[in-house]
């Protein structure tokens, strides 16, 4: 049986939570695309290649988290399906800042396969980093409609971007499974 909605976590209106939306995925975005142009030598001795490791394995917990946020929401478990996504969303996070970290000390690695895993790495590369990129507003933007109770479009949006955020998450570890014998 479906538990009642949990109580609103946030009071701020649409407008300007959509503007905070729109500045820091802007801002994420402009640092990523910077990250092409800046590399900072790493202390001597350091395997900035960590920081994949890290970037896949919470990924990897991302995406075990939206399956399990998917289940318990469909169970009707809101409060667990609540702390579920919030962990999911804290994965991200990491993953963002561990991301920034290993591209901006380890610059950009060559892909070294040829054929046709060269193709599918390049197509999944392509897709990952277009959804990704996309996808961040809509994130943010499901996440303060769930906390603000404005369940019903929370629920319509999720519907629609919850496949693109688990497809992102999932083709994250593929590409570092692909991409890491070239580290």
């Amino acid at each position: 049986m479906p538990q009642p909605y949990p109580a609103r976590l946030l009071d701020l209106a649409e407008a300007v939570a959509k503007r905070w939306i729109w500045i820091f995925s802007g801002v994420v975005f402009l640092a990523v695309v910077v990250l092409n142009r800046v590399q900072v030598p790493a202390p001597g001795g350091f395997d900035v290649h960590v920081f994949a490791r890290i970037n896949a394995t919470l990924n990897s917990g991302v995406s075990l988290l939206l399956l399990a946020g998917l289940f318990s929401a469909k169970a009707g478990n809101w409060r667990l399906h609540r702390g579920v996504m919030l962990s999911a969303m804290v994965l991200s996070i990491l993953f963002l800042v561990s991301y920034i970290l290993h591209h901006l000390f380890a610059g950009d690695t060559r892909f070294g396969g040829e054929g046709a895993v060269r193709v599918v790495y390049y197509i999944i590369l392509a897709t990952h980093i277009i959804l990704a990129a996309g996808s961040l507003p809509f994130i943010l933007l499901t996440a303060y409609r769930a906390m603000s109770a404005q369940y019903p479009a929370h629920r319509k949006l999720a519907k629609r971007l919850w496949p693109v955020w688990f497809y992102v998450s999932v083709t994250g570890v593929v590409v570092y499974f692909l991409i890491s014998p070239y580290y």
